[in-house]
């Protein structure tokens, strides 16, 4: 297991038992901001899933940092990537919103930002219909 070096400085939020990685990018707070947060808390608990099975990760924290260091650490078996193109996410690849793409032991998953989602039907019912496939919902 390679080692990571500073691993007690990757700000996160959730407990990540599930290892289910969710990548945000908001300049706004330090993980993200409470009404996205209160969304993406209930798009969760649709996939019968909360806080605990999940870490957060704000990408304006870190915008340097590639999949390989962030999926390492926290043993992700899922990545959701909201508005961070898999190709700045140092992914050798893109793939369109909602499509769940197999990679390195992850199934990743890139849609618009939470905030986009949050007030937008068509879009919320697209993100559904990949999150059921995901989850077997």
């Amino acid at each position: 297991i390679p080692v990571i070096e500073n691993t007690t400085a990757w700000k996160s939020l959730g407990d990540n038992r599930k290892n289910i990685l969710i990548m945000v990018n908001s300049s706004e707070a330090v993980h993200i901001p409470d009404n996205e947060l209160s969304f993406l808390t209930g798009v969760l608990g649709a996939c019968k899933l909360n806080m605990a099975d999940v870490a957060i990760v704000n990408r304006n924290n870190y915008p340097e940092v590639s999949y390989k260091e962030l999926t390492s650490f926290f043993k992700s078996k899922i990545v959701f990537l909201f508005d961070i193109e898999p190709a700045a996410f140092g992914l050798p690849m893109s793939f369109p919103h909602y499509q769940i793409q197999a990679f390195a032991g992850n199934s990743f998953l890139f849609s618009p930002s939470l905030r986009e989602l949050e007030n937008d039907k068509v879009e919320k019912s697209k993100l559904w219909v990949s999150l059921k496939r995901l989850f077997n919902l």
